[in-house]
């Protein structure tokens, strides 16, 4: 089972398509004219082992506002579609990511309940061209559209940077656990007996 998708999304702020396999290798193609978000989507790429196509175009004359936000909206569907029924997931991730003296963890519960509790002091309003505030932005529009519980919290850190990419390295492994199909579990992991 190919656990794809792929999603079109055109608006007058954006121009975005991209596609999503689940079970991947770690394969980057991430053209946008955010640089740094590009960075950040190829290294949650390769650390969830997913395999990740993006073509985006924005307004990035304004600022780099609707390219994010609207790239963590499809992303976000693209995974909740990939997912189908979720049959034998995980449902659950945790992982905790170092880099230099940044500690950052993320937990997720693929539940089609979305939420996001951001626990994150960013130092700096920018990385080079890009507004730290969108790291929130994205991740919560990536959530909602998901229709995942994420939880990010920075227990320490110092250099944005490495605050930011600790956060997106720690994601894309919580979710490559937690989208791990496992064969003990029948049908979907709650009581309910739906996601």
């Amino acid at each position: 089972m190919s656990r794809t998708a792929g999603i079109e999304r055109n608006t007058n702020e954006t121009q975005i398509k991209l596609e999503l396999q689940i079970d991947g290798e770690g394969k980057a193609n991430i053209q946008t004219p955010v640089p740094f978000l590009n960075h950040m989507l190829d290294l949650w790429t390769k650390h969830g082992l997913f395999d990740l196509t993006i073509e985006a175009n924005g307004d990035v004359e304004i600022d780099d506002h609707h390219t994010t936000e609207d790239i963590g909206i499809c992303l976000g569907i693209a995974l909740k579609d990939a997912l189908g029924d979720k049959k034998g997931i995980k449902r659950y991730g945790s992982a905790m990511v170092p880099m230099d003296e940044t500690l950052a963890q993320v937990v997720v519960d693929l539940s089609n309940r979305p939420h996001l509790e951001y626990r994150a002091e960013l130092p700096s309003a920018k990385v080079g061209t890009f507004d730290t505030e969108l790291v929130h932005e994205f991740l919560w529009k990536f959530a909602l559209e998901a229709r995942i519980n994420l939880h990010v919290i920075v227990h320490y850190g110092t250099n944005t940077h490495h605050i930011i990419e600790a956060i997106f390295k720690a994601l894309a492994r919580a979710l490559d656990e937690a989208t791990t199909v496992d064969p003990r579990i029948k049908g979907v992991p709650s009581t309910k007996g739906m996601l």
